[in-house]
């Protein structure tokens, strides 16, 4: 790996570990970063996954006020995401390398669509507040959490912006606080799908530590800025790159 490639994937991490942080789209960003040094598709899904897990890290350290007053929820969604971060890993791991390869562009194309269509935190937040969910912990949000914590494990793109949608609309707790949770629990489900893949999968570990430096960084940034950075044309921006790169993966995958 040359210099400038270490450079740019710790430039690509950094980004992709605020944003991740804040909106859980950090696999549009990084992803495609590893694929443009070369990697392929199952290399470069498993070595993002691994770098994935300081971007937890730096998110969760820096949440602990959010936190405050969630520990129920955070042991039993906390456990559904780790169970789907088990089950998503074992999935890739028997997915063959060229079916993944034809997946990924869909994958990619409904992550994008659904952060388009989603509605925006606040108003989540508040049809959340309007319900009267507040501390409680439904068992279909347990459920909810371990389908998104599967998808997580396998491959990733917008797993956030799924979890946080929910925990929002559930919950009726706000953004700062339903995000800290979706780090944490987004954190164990790539945490243990990242221990899989360090064993059993062929991870780019010179890949992996720029990138893994930038997650940290950006992922520690990430939830002192969530209060004041407008998401909507961010996520805007993001989802239509995301198509875009959807249909060109999808055309280097059937051609």
């Amino acid at each position: 790996m040359s210099l400038l490639e270490f450079g740019l994937l710790t430039l690509a991490g950094l980004g992709a570990g605020l944003i991740g942080s804040i909106a859980g789209l950090a696999s549009l960003i990084s992803y495609p970063a590893l694929l443009a040094t070369g990697l392929s598709p199952v290399a470069a899904n498993v070595t993002n996954t691994v770098a994935l897990v300081l971007s937890g890290v730096g998110a969760v350290s820096a949440s602990r006020p959010e936190l405050t007053g969630q520990r129920d929820r955070l042991v039993r969604l906390g456990a559904a995401g780790l169970l789907g971060g088990v089950t998503g890993a074992v999935l890739l791991l028997l997915t063959p390398a060229a079916a993944f390869e034809r997946l990924v562009p869909f994958l990619i194309a409904g992550a994008s669509v659904a952060i388009l269509v989603q509605r925006p935190p606040r108003e989540l937040a508040a049809g959340g507040t309007a319900a009267g969910q507040r501390h409680r912990v439904h068992w279909g949000l347990v459920l909810g959490t371990f389908g998104a914590s599967v998808y997580a494990g396998y491959f990733g793109a917008a797993a956030g912006v799924v979890l946080l949608a929910m925990y929002l609309l559930v919950t009726g707790e706000g953004v700062p606080r339903s995000n800290a949770l979706k780090n944490v629990v987004l954190g164990l489900a790539n945490g243990v799908a990242a221990v899989g893949y360090a064993f059993f999968a062929d991870v780019a570990w010179l890949a992996a530590l720029p990138l893994a430096i930038g997650f940290l960084l950006g992922g520690r940034l990430g939830p002192r800025v969530v209060r004041r950075v407008p998401q909507t044309l961010l996520r805007r921006l993001i989802a239509v790159a995301g198509l875009a790169l959807a249909v060109h993966l999808g055309l280097d995958a059937f051609d």
